[in-house]
């Protein structure tokens, strides 16, 4: 039996993850018990209550819980960055998307930076915990053999998965409207695209930005009231649904990726899916998943409000897409683990 230990997914592009492996997982024959985050007890009730536990994720009930089953499972799949804290007699994989433990790039305030630090210690401490890898891109496998050289290049597997996002109708699509979709963390640089857009409207007097923050971020929420006020078209839907999120796509000729790091850039390839061309940072994330149409320094607000102009004004060249969903490939992989 398998063990997928999720114990630290809970929201985010993480737990979008998660949903869509635990589908495709449930349609096998593959035989696996969950481990859940207790504030997804909401999620996943389909699952029979044999084959699934959920427990706060900490580090002692993780410990607790592996010391219990260290004999139970023949294989692991760890899908929250973290090995088990523990060395096992399973053979262990952990699927590692959390390119903060590698880089923590600037521009994070320095609260964030402390915790991250914290992390990255920790990650460190767990590595040797686990027998194999799994990252998304080519770029994030060469960026973590950088940073963790005792890893063989061997035993770190490429396999990017994500769930499909339902296309919405493309007939009112505007060039001078941009969405971003992601939500309200901070290195996700929402501060310099808002400042950005402001000067770029105040000079044209055209576009839209359309966003996806939901209330739990409240400083940026009164930041983006404060510009609606002042006339500015800044449209926040708040928290989407993914079944919804085509349409706002639709609307669209650009994504803007403002973005300072992302292990995978799933919001990129959405966008790219829904035929939105691709506005982004000049980091590597972006081009490990297309070829932008434009890109920007994400730190610097006049280049990021330059990148706004130059796709008004000009014809600019198609994003290609580089990188597809390969869920059948973690499955196969799956299935062999359990041989």
């Amino acid at each position: 039996m398998i063990l997928i230990d999720a114990l630290y997914v809970n929201n985010g592009g993480a737990k979008i993850l998660l949903d869509y492996l635990v589908i495709e997982i449930e349609k096998t024959t593959i035989e696996v018990f969950y481990l859940f985050d207790e504030r997804c007890k909401e999620s996943f009730q389909d699952i029979s209550k044999y084959k699934k536990i959920y427990l706060k994720a900490s580090l002692f009930e993780r410990y607790k819980f592996y010391k219990k089953i260290d004999s139970r499972f023949k294989k692991v799949l760890c899908l929250g960055n973290l090995p088990p804290n523990i060395k096992l007699k399973a053979e262990v994989y952990t699927y590692f998307h959390q390119k903060l433990f590698l880089e923590i790039p600037k521009g994070i305030p320095f609260k964030q930076k402390i915790i991250l630090k914290i992390k990255v210690f920790l990650f460190r401490m767990l590595q040797q915990n686990t027998d194999f890898w799994i990252v998304q891109t080519e770029v994030m496998k060469d960026q973590f053999l950088v940073k963790t050289s005792k890893f063989d290049r061997q035993k770190v597997f490429v396999i990017p998965f994500y769930p499909l996002v339902e296309k919405g109708t493309i007939e009112n699509r505007k060039k001078d409207v941009f969405v971003y979709i992601s939500s309200g963390s901070k290195h996700k640089n929402h501060i310099n695209l808002l400042e950005a857009f402001r000067k770029f409207y105040n000079d044209n007097k055209v576009g839209e930005l359309h966003l996806t923050i939901s209330n739990e971020f409240k400083e940026l929420n009164n930041l983006i009231t404060k510009m609606i006020i002042e006339g500015y078209p800044v449209i926040n839907h708040g928290f989407v649904p993914r079944d919804l999120l085509g349409a706002i796509y639709g609307k669209a000729a650009f994504s803007i990726y403002p973005s300072l790091s992302e292990s995978f850039g799933l919001g990129i390839i959405e966008a790219i899916e829904n035929q939105c061309d691709i506005i982004g940072s000049d980091l590597p994330y972006t081009y490990a998943v297309c070829k932008p149409s434009l890109v920007f320094d994400p730190i610097n607000i006049e280049s990021i409000k330059g990148a706004f102009q130059l796709a008004i004004e000009n014809e600019t060249t198609h994003t290609e897409q580089l990188v597809y969903n390969e869920i059948d490939v973690l499955i196969n992989l799956l299935q062999e683990i359990e041989k």
